[in-house]
């Protein structure tokens, strides 16, 4: 019986970030989740390097033994890009990410862990952890010091003690699994983990609806919590290949946003240059073989012609994407959702106007408010409306504070 993944993936800025450093992906035989640290110092970067590289592996042609060498290849591979990137940059010192993959190969899942990012599986009505974080509090866990409660509050529980930052020792845990049809996971950055309960957690996931309304659900329970991280949730059931519905791999986060920057080797422009030689040399005759211009010159008309569609087949592939994009910004002192992508490209607008709502700028606290203006990203338009409630939830609080002659802070 073939098996196949019926996927989602989300990914939230969170309430206080201004920036999303997490990356995910969830494909029809791969599910990724990768949380960049670093701040300024290129978070977004080290998780976008490992996302992108993990991407090519969302394939079914691999056995299980194959599946997990070429993962922990893949892993090192990013891991030594990585390394590249703060050799170019010595300001990036600091940047890492944390990584959690899980690939099907037959009936097999090969799973690639490192950092405190988690993977849970929901089996006949049951969640459990199958990750174990790298972590100071899990440390102590383990040496009984403190228990798993303890842990949730502890003021050292983000510090992580292996991630992926360049080094040589920097190797995720591999292990594999058995693919059961109807068995649910969820892969998730600490944005959720560590602020919502795994009983809530547990119940979202139980609830029997669907990869992409859990996915939904979660995030919006991390932003009512507060949500100060980034916040990453991929959702995935395990079913017989053909009766999952066709969905298109998502990229979620900054890997959705950020090209990271390839070896000149294996660069777009190096691989196009290579092409284009490629085509050169097989389109080049003896004069004996083709003495005629007019043949020479269709080719060359013939090969613009390809060229320009193309171009014209990518354009209109990255407008398709903004569009299925959505953000919060400013519009006439008021909080409006938009369709597409803050940018215009040339004349051509990017983005229209879904719904301003009755939410004044001017109500928000001031973090809130400078927030809008610089515009927050989400996921889809459920998300811009969870967003829009938060916001109005906060401006709400402000006014009554207000009113009772409080200052209304950040």
């Amino acid at each position: 019986m073939a098996l196949t993944f019926h996927f989602a993936a989300r990914s939230d800025v969170g309430l206080v970030r201004k920036d999303n450093q997490d990356s995910g992906y969830a494909g029809p035989h791969l599910l990724a989740v990768a949380d960049g640290m670093g701040g300024h110092a290129g978070g977004d970067i080290a998780s976008a390097t490992v996302i992108t590289e993990l991407v090519e592996m969302d394939h079914d042609s691999l056995t299980a033994a194959e599946a997990s060498a070429q993962l922990g290849r893949a892993i090192t591979s990013a891991n030594e890009e990585i390394a590249r990137t703060f050799a170019d940059n010595p300001d990036l010192e600091g940047m890492g990410t944390t990584v959690t993959a899980l690939m099907r190969a037959r009936n097999k899942l090969i799973l690639a862990h490192i950092g405190d990012s988690r993977a849970y599986l929901l089996r006949e009505g049951r969640l459990t952890q199958v990750t174990k974080d790298h972590s100071f509090v899990q440390t102590l866990i383990d040496e009984g010091r403190i228990t798993e409660e303890e842990a949730s509050t502890h003021p050292q529980r983000s510090v992580v003690t292996r991630v992926l930052t360049g080094a040589d020792g920097d190797e995720p845990d591999l292990g594999a699994r058995e693919a059961r049809s109807g068995d649910r996971y969820m892969l998730c950055s600490d944005g959720l983990s560590g602020f919502v309960a795994i009983d809530t957690i547990e119940e979202i996931l139980t609830a029997g609806t669907a990869p992409g309304r859990a996915a939904d659900d979660l995030v919006s329970l991390a932003l009512r919590a507060g949500a100060p991280d980034n916040v990453t949730v991929v959702v995935a059931d395990v079913v017989e290949a053909g009766t999952a519905p066709s969905t298109q791999p998502q990229v979620v986060g900054s890997a959705a946003l950020r090209r990271p920057r390839t070896r000149p080797d294996d660069s777009p422009a190096s691989r196009a240059a290579a092409l284009t030689r490629e085509d050169e040399d097989e389109g080049m005759e003896l004069a004996e073989e083709d003495p005629s211009r007019r043949g020479r010159w269709l080719r060359r008309i013939g090969a613009l012609a390809i060229g320009l569609l193309l171009v014209g087949a990518v354009v209109y592939a990255g407008y398709a994407w903004t569009q299925q994009q959505y953000y919060l910004g400013a519009r006439d002192g008021q909080v409006t959702v938009y369709r597409g992508v803050s940018q215009d490209l040339g004349p051509i607008s990017l983005n229209s106007v879904v719904d301003q709502t009755d939410i004044e700028l001017s109500e928000l606290p001031s973090f809130y408010r400078d927030e809008v203006e610089e515009t927050i990203s989400v996921s889809s338009q459920d998300a811009a409306d969870q967003r829009v409630d938060s916001l109005r939830v906060a401006a709400k609080k402000c006014g009554q504070l207000r009113a009772s002659g409080e200052q209304c802070g950040r």
